[in-house]
């Protein structure tokens, strides 16, 4: 017999879709949102001579550059008014979380709710326009001296700053109305559009690649199959999860007893998500773009680590996974705390069976979420490692990268979550009112 989660999961249909006027209209906005994101990476920043430009991404398009171009749906390679993307506000809301963890002021406004919230999160957009202001300059500079700037000064580095910044701050605000107004989380899913976006573009190099005979027909259906399973092992991890059994106790109340119930305390295999990816690559292409960037080669040194440090070298990979390793526990410990997690269950009179409350408690959901967290981590780094190998000797598209696919799946999962809750919740609307209906008539 079919569980009440399956025949929900049956009922849900396209029918349904369209009688939920509500869901309906946040999709709406969501499409609309997203197409004003993907209109603004078309804008091209002013005094920019965009032939100049072509040709110096060209050259380091396999730096770290190729992979913001890639988070920002190719607004970088055009240099358009989003080409910082989203990226400052992420991290800054990685400081504010690592922060909370730091600084008791941070910890309390966490635990005020809703108060506490906006203040975090105005301390954040704070922190945003720092950052992104910082990288703006930055790039305004490089820009000058690359001579990409048709009339280079004080008024190019002043206006493609200020756009710069502009640019951040208004992705900050659509991802805002879209997590409030749309579905999904708004920062992700820009992210996602934008990787999306340059799929087709992908698929178009890798036919390419078939046609002039670089890849051969059988490499191209291997690389399918392999694409395809590795989209099947991202779900089946990213669902994973360790269930620990929660029991409450039985309160006696006159002659009748209240309590008693079981519940389960879900953990994640994968709780850091795509970040240790992203904070790996991006320190370990620092050197190569560090060179890059510098017209004379830079200093001897430099070059010898970037040559080092080259994609697909056995150094590069290592550190890589060793990274990914490190952040996974790293930003785990600041997403998931087994002290915090125990304190509030004690106050909620729950406990695990056979464990004592308080810190006993805290400690074996440390040694739950140590494990999880360690196979958690060696499933991101193969993800990762296996598509860098084929980057490097395949020439396959950076498009088709490990990160990528783990950011698609995932906000893919997490957006039909979210449209699942929704239907769910209407359907439930109408249960109630036609029970009142019933009742009235009665």
């Amino acid at each position: 017999m079919a569980t009440s989660s399956v025949q929900q999961m049956n009922n849900l249909s396209f029918g349904s879709l369209l009688k939920a006027e509500e869901l309906k209209k946040r999709l709406l906005f969501l499409v609309g949102a997203l197409v004003i994101y993907r209109i603004g990476t078309y804008i091209p920043l002013p005094g920019i001579d965009m032939a100049n430009w072509a040709q110096m991404f060209e050259t380091q398009s396999q730096g770290i550059l190729g992979m913001f171009n890639t988070f920002a749906g190719g607004a970088v390679e055009r240099m358009s008014i989003f080409s910082l993307g989203i990226m400052p506000y992420i991290s800054a809301s990685i400081i504010m979380q690592l922060g909370t963890t730091v600084f008791k002021r941070l910890e309390e406004w966490k635990k005020e709710g809703e108060q506490g919230r906006k203040k975090i999160n105005q301390i954040t957009r704070y922190l945003t326009v720092a950052f992104s202001g910082g990288q703006a300059y930055v790039i305004a500079r490089s820009l000058q001296a690359s001579g990409v700037a048709i009339e280079p000064g004080l008024l190019f580095m002043a206006s493609v700053t200020i756009t710069l910044v502009g640019g951040t701050m208004f992705l900050m605000w659509l991802g805002e109305q879209i997590t409030s107004r749309g579905v999904g989380n708004g920062i992700s899913l820009i992210i996602f559009s934008g990787i999306v976006a340059g799929l087709p573009r992908a698929i178009v190099q890798v036919l390419e690649l078939n046609k002039t005979g670089a890849m051969s027909t059988v490499l191209m259906i291997l690389v399918v199959l392999a694409l395809v399973g590795m989209i099947l092992v991202i779900v089946r991890f990213e669902r994973a999860q360790r269930r620990l059994l929660i029991q409450f106790p039985k309160r006696q109340v006159g002659n009748r007893q209240f309590g008693g119930q079981s519940s389960h305390l879900p953990l994640k295999l994968n709780s850091a998500g795509v970040i240790p990816p992203i904070f790996a690559s991006s320190l370990l292409m620092l050197p190569q773009t560090a060179v890059a960037w510098m017209a004379s080669g830079g200093p001897e040194w430099l070059t010898f680590v970037s040559a080092v440090m080259g994609r697909g070298h056995w150094l590069y990979l290592s550190l890589y996974a060793a990274l990914i390793i490190f952040f996974c526990f790293f930003y785990t410990s600041i997403v998931v705390n087994p002290e915090d997690t125990a304190e509030n269950l004690k106050k909620q009179g729950g406990f695990v069976p056979g464990i004592r409350p308080g810190k006993r408690t805290a400690e074996y959901i440390d040694f739950i979420l140590t494990r999880l967290t360690a196979i958690g981590a060696l499933y991101l780094a193969a993800i990762c490692l296996i598509p860098e190998y084929a980057l490097s000797n395949l020439s396959i598209p950076f498009y088709l990268g490990g990160t990528s696919l783990l950011i698609v799946v995932s906000v893919t999962m997490d957006t039909v979550t979210q449209i699942q809750s929704h239907l769910f919740e209407h359907q439930y609307e109408g249960l109630i009112k036609k029970a009142r209906l019933r009742g009235n008539k009665k």
